[in-house]
């Protein structure tokens, strides 16, 4: 490998890092936040915290790869233009067709990971997040009902669970507290246990207990009930999984799937490596600045051309599973031209303008 490949090869391969690195850090802050709040609200078991993380973020990939790439490149190459470096490559003869290998070199790899990933990875971290999830939901140890711990319910209230059996699946001592906008309602029960209906409901059996009924405000209408089994409702778990549902199925049982969501999933797992090959391509010329230009600026601008590029990624997705867009367009409209459209951008980087001839005019009378 010549030396020029080999420096610029790593300028561009450290900015990228370090853009990663950064995206990666806020997708997780961002991601920690709603496994939190599931968990807090009862719709996550706290046993598969860690789990869920590392399945979102394999499955958000495909989406932070390609601005990591982008924005890598617009710094790596802004920075030779700041330090008039690439003047001084250019001058050596050094030209767009020249400087796409090393571009390459960098380019290909992460196309290939987020193929990877967008076809296989990703579909298989969310069949695999959404099995463990249904499997969780029906043992009360991960699904949340802790001995000795209060879970919140769907609609308000709490409850609470004495004691459990080592397997999860019989409780006792129970009490349940609920409450609507001007009555409350409390629940107790000797034993219990767990069950989840054909809609991935679930249900907590109770046994031999009380229930007590009145109004929030005070006064005398209460009433007092005994009952020998009774049935209250837990917090429907995050997401139930369905092996029919196009966003779990793998991508090679989509293409002959002719159902429209079958089809736009398909597209829209296609799409990504694409993009990421046009957005690396669009990064070099994007970058271009003189050496006492700022180039936050351009990389905001690259900013802004994939947050329109993902955002009309998602609205073809849409358009296909409700028919407004022909199934053989797919989201190949938005691809192959903005494709193109690198292509052309990248390899005019730099190129002069023709002069315009100037006319002469005309002779105003004839030689003598």
């Amino acid at each position: 490998m010549p030396k020029l490949d080999r420096y610029l090869l790593s300028e561009f391969a450290q900015s990228t890092f370090a853009a990663l690195v950064v995206l990666l850090i806020v997708s997780v802050g961002g991601v920690i936040t709603d496994v939190l709040k599931d968990i807090a609200s009862g719709r996550l078991p706290a046993a598969l915290m860690l789990s869920q993380l590392g399945l979102v973020l394999l499955n958000w990939l495909p989406l932070i790869l390609p601005l990591a790439l982008m924005i890598g490149m617009m710094l790596g190459v802004g920075r030779l233009y700041r330090d008039s470096e690439m003047p001084v490559i250019a001058a050596s003869g050094v030209g767009p067709a020249r400087l796409l290998k090393p571009v390459l070199m960098l380019v290909v790899p992460v196309v290939l990971v987020v193929g990877a990933c967008s076809l296989w990875l990703g579909p298989m971290a969310e069949r695999i997040s959404r099995q463990m999830i249904n499997e969780a939901n029906r043992n009360l140890v991960v699904s949340g009902l802790e001995p000795g711990s209060f879970t919140e319910l769907p609609g308000g209230g709490v409850v609470y669970v004495g004691a459990m059996s080592t397997d999860g699946s019989q409780f006792r001592r129970v009490f349940i507290y609920r409450r609507s906008d001007d009555r409350l309602d409390v629940t107790t029960a000797n034993s219990g246990a767990l069950s989840v209906d054909a809609e991935g409901e679930r249900f907590l059996e109770l046994s031999d207990g009380f229930q007590v009924e009145g109004p929030v405000d005070g006064g005398l209408d209460y009433r007092l009930m005994r009952y020998a089994t009774n049935e209250v409702q837990l917090p429907a778990g995050e997401e139930r999984y369905d092996p029919n549902d196009p966003e779990t199925m793998p991508t090679t049982a989509l293409l002959g799937d002719p159902r429209p969501a079958a089809n736009a999933q398909l597209h829209f797992r296609l799409a990504p490596p694409l993009l990421t090959l046009a957005f690396a391509l669009m990064a070099v010329p994007l970058a271009r600045s003189t050496p006492r230009q700022a180039r936050y600026g351009r990389v905001m601008m690259g900013f802004l051309a994939y947050l329109v590029g993902i955002q009309m990624a998602l609205m073809g997705r849409d358009w296909l599973e409700t028919g407004r867009l022909a199934p053989a367009l797919g989201l190949w409209w938005l691809v192959l031209p903005l494709l193109a459209f690198a292509l052309w951008l990248y390899f005019t980087d730099g190129r002069m303008r023709r002069p315009l001839r100037r006319l002469r005019p005309a002779a105003t009378g004839a030689a003598r």
